[in-house]
């Protein structure tokens, strides 16, 4: 009888197994060699070519695309919960539109428990997170990211690596992209932006916990070391069940991100491709710059004079019209220079209709680059002196490398006779201040100041304390405040903007911004350093919860309007609410505006050593800590008029108003 029991145990176990594998067989199995007529979830700006191709990203800005294997998958064994073993690998392309060859944000192959990405953004973090949920451990979503862009905020290596994230776009563990060769062991780069097709495969030991990612070029046969190797504990992570799938995202620059083929297996290792089946990655088509004439028969001696003649005048008025100035030194800033020629088609020849704006500084134009169809903002400014050029255009060139969601982009430059042009992202929205006093603009509701206020925060955080040098900023106001399409603040004109080395001291005493927001020590030292900006940023705070401009002539007694008097005014009677912007009524939170209010007097108190810092700002605007206390002994703001009067008055400042001021949405916005 035991033995009878003992056998019928054994029966109920085999076919119990057997159910189990045959299980995962049939559902957790697929490959797709090609995608023709594949049944996947699609979304955002992702679609299947009739060729077969997976289109994540279509060259399209600020866009997302997400597409998914359509039933979720069992990665946990009924029995203990137990986490399978997994093996995928695919086989994917990226190929930039930029006339520079940057790329977008890049590709990540994720495992997630929803489908649903919709409250992510198209500018960062590859469609999958947000500012407010990146590193959250709720999200329960695994990728490897195949990463094309240098982002020191998110701890990149470099701006081509392949990255093992869990739950935010901060990499547990990366590499630059490449593979170990096999007969050599020596390493091999390659570059993910190439426009080749590639190939990954990634294989979890559910039993070892070891995750294993490699990377080749295609045909290339799977190397024998993998570029990744970590011990990962799924465990807390998987849900049941889970989805896998792709996602992808663009930022500024137009890329097009592809996937050929794909193939998946639990408790196994996933088929391999056949290459003769995927589909072939579209190529860009080379323009040439300039045309020639084709050389035919030899023509009689006439004719050959008349042609000659019309080149020579042909060739003459062009190079007339595209002339730029370079000099010997500009080689080192190759890359940073666009050509007048594309400039001047992008803007139309610098037609009025492009006209953007008109200040102190230049014209602006809108434009939009023929080879690439990026739109810009081109800024024309005079330079009668060759002198300190050489420094200023590597500066320049230096804060094109910044990289932020709330600084505007800067692209590049070019010289032409007396003229340095400068090129820019284009923000639609335009300036912040249009929509503090151009009544004829919807009036910004408070969560879009609070939000705009906070993403300026970052961005000088990132200029003063977290980029490889300081950057003074030296002109923070509401003018120089550009709006995306979706009201997001971006910190733009850097034309009077200086960097050094952290550790060292600034060398400029050349007092320059605008009058309301100028710092009081600097008519003692005409020296700015990070307080300076930090006082600008606090005149800023109250200018965007007050609705007022720093200083307001138009007062009926005729007295000026000293905004921050006014704030401190109120805010030692008890009633700092009555200065917030009367065109919001009530509809803010009261905990917000009077954290901005106090923050925009910390900020803007005529003592340096009292501002706080822009982290300790940050921590504050996010809630992370508390603001420094105020009292009426510790914020005395009765020097600020000694110490105006011992220099400000006399001083002849560079750019001495904000009217002669040429504002960022003259040069980056919309009109």
């Amino acid at each position: 009888m035991p033995a009878l029991l003992f056998l019928k145990t054994l029966v109920f176990l085999f076919f119990f197994h057997q159910r189990l594998a045959a299980s995962v067989n049939e559902k957790d199995e697929f490959t797709f060699n090609g995608f023709r007529g594949a049944n996947l979830t699609l979304d955002g700006s992702a679609t299947i070519t009739p060729s077969g191709l997976l289109v994540l990203t279509n060259a399209t800005k600020q866009m997302k695309g997400h597409a998914f294997h359509p039933s979720p998958l069992h990665f946990r064994s009924p029995p203990n919960g137990t986490v399978f073993s997994f093996s995928t690998t695919f086989v994917f392309g990226i190929i930039p539109h930029d006339v520079n060859a940057i790329s977008g944000q890049g590709i990540a192959f994720v495992i997630a428990p929803t489908e649903d990405f919709s409250g992510t953004l198209g500018t960062q973090f590859f469609g999958l997170f947000n500012s407010s949920n990146n590193g959250n451990s709720a999200n329960h979503v695994f990728a490897i990211e195949l990463d094309t862009v240098y982002n020191p905020e998110f701890q990149d290596i470099d701006d081509n690596h392949v990255g093992i994230d869990i739950n935010s776009v901060i990499s547990n563990k990366s590499h630059t992209a490449g593979y170990y060769d096999d007969a050599t062991g020596s390493f091999k780069n390659l570059s993910l932006a190439s426009g080749d097709a590639m190939q990954v495969w990634v294989d979890y030991d559910g039993r070892e916990l070891q995750l294993n990612v490699t990377l080749a070029p295609i045909p290339m046969a799977k190397p024998h070391q993998p570029l990744l190797s970590a011990v990962v504990d799924f465990s807390s992570l998987f849900l049941d069940p889970m989805y896998v799938g792709f996602s992808a995202s663009l930022g500024s620059f137009k890329t097009s991100h592809y996937i050929l083929g794909w193939s998946f297996k639990m408790n196994g290792t996933a088929r391999a491709l056949d290459y003769n089946l995927l589909p072939s990655l579209p190529r860009t088509k080379s323009k040439d710059v300039s045309k020639f004439l084709e050389i035919g028969l030899p023509l009689i001696s006439a004719g050959l004079v008349l042609i000659t003649a019309a080149v020579i005048v042909f060739v003459v008025k062009r190079r007339i019209k595209y002339a730029e100035l370079y000099e010997d030194w500009e080689s080192e800033f190759g890359p940073h220079r666009i050509s007048y020629k594309d400039l001047f088609e992008a803007t139309k020849g610098f037609k009025d209709s492009e006209l953007l704006g008109v200040g102190g500084f230049g014209r602006v134009y809108k434009g939009v680059l023929p080879s690439s169809q990026v739109e810009i903002a081109v800024k024309k400014v005079s330079h009668e002196s060759r002198q300190g050029m050489k420094e200023f255009i590597a500066e320049i060139v230096s804060m094109g490398r910044l990289r932020h969601r709330n600084i505007v982009q800067l692209l590049g430059y070019c010289r032409r006779n007396r003229e340095l042009l400068l090129i820019y992202d284009y923000m639609p929205n335009g300036s912040l201040d249009r929509f503090l006093y151009d009544q004829t603009k919807p009036t910004l509701d408070w969560a879009a100041r609070f939000r705009i206020i906070k993403g300026v925060a970052s961005g000088l955080l990132y200029l003063h304390e977290d980029w490889e040098k300081v950057v003074l900023h030296r002109d923070i106001k509401a003018s120089n405040v550009l709006l995306d399409d979706d009201l997001n603040g971006r910190l733009g004109d850097f034309g009077l903007a200086r960097l050094y080395d952290h550790g060292s001291d600034p060398l400029t005493t050349h007092v320059v911004g605008t009058m309301g927001y100028l710092a009081p020590e600097l008519a003692r030292t005409g020296k700015a350093n990070t307080m300076t900006d930090v006082f600008a940023f606090g005149i800023f705070l109250l200018e965007v919860a007050c609705g007022r401009r720093p200083v307001n002539y138009s007062m009926a007694d005729g007295e000026p309007l000293v905004l921050l008097d006014w704030v401190v005014e109120n805010w030692q009677k008890g009633s700092i609410l009555a200065t917030a912007d009367p065109r919001l009524g009530e509809a803010y939170i009261v905990e917000e505006m009077e954290l901005v209010l106090k923050l925009g007097m910390l900020c803007s108190h005529p003592m340096p050593a009292t501002r706080p810092g822009m982290r300790r700002i940050v921590q504050c605007l996010e809630g992370d800590t508390p603001p420094p206390e105020l009292s009426a002994t510790h914020l005395s703001f009765k020097s600020i008029a000694l110490f105006y009067s011992e220099g400000f008055d006399d001083y002849i400042m560079s750019y001495p108003s904000s009217k002669s001021m040429a504002s960022a949405s003259d040069i980056l916005g919309g009109r």
